[in-house]
């Protein structure tokens, strides 16, 4: 058996390629309703986008989905991506974004470690968009391991984070 591995702590994960049907609609989401910056296009079938100037955080591409529908929901595949966002009134920030777009949600969770809102894109990609508390607040048991949560997000109270200076 092959020694114990632990990987390390600053590992993180790259990027997340996404198989799309339509990249402008698809840039339409990520780019200008939840804020990505566009940092390539490879001709007409894929955009890589970031935040904060990376090289890429996305990929999307229409190599072998052009055009056809979304994956089915049952069956194996991501879940979901989840992006964080640096404090709770970025992420009060997009989510009043989307309550002016009048774009569904398909959950809003407080996790304890985490404050949550769910969606998907417009290929049904499962999208998860949270900011954690400081470490120092998260929730743990007596024998100290994390005490995590499925609440109801108290979404007006989120909101209301955007008027607190």
């Amino acid at each position: 058996m092959p020694e114990k591995y632990t990987i390390p702590d600053q590992t993180r994960i790259g990027h997340i390629h996404l198989k799309v049907a339509d990249l402008d609609r698809s840039l339409a989401f990520y780019r200008d309703l939840l804020g990505f910056e566009l940092t390539m296009m490879y001709g007409n079938q894929a955009a890589f986008i970031s935040a904060g100037g990376y090289h890429h955080h996305i990929g999307l591409n229409t190599w072998q989905s052009k055009g056809f529908p979304p994956a089915p929901q049952q069956g194996v595949g991501l879940y979901h991506t989840a992006i964080v966002y640096p404090t709770r009134k970025d992420l009060a920030f997009v989510f009043n974004r989307l309550v002016e777009a009048n774009y569904p949600l398909t959950g809003a969770s407080d996790h304890g470690v985490s404050e949550a809102i769910y969606l998907n894109d417009p290929d049904e990609n499962g999208v998860e968009l949270y900011w954690d508390r400081p470490k120092e607040l998260w929730p743990k048991t007596e024998d100290g391991l994390l005490e995590m949560f499925t609440n109801r997000l108290d979404l007006q109270d989120l909101l209301d984070c955007l008027n607190n200076d």
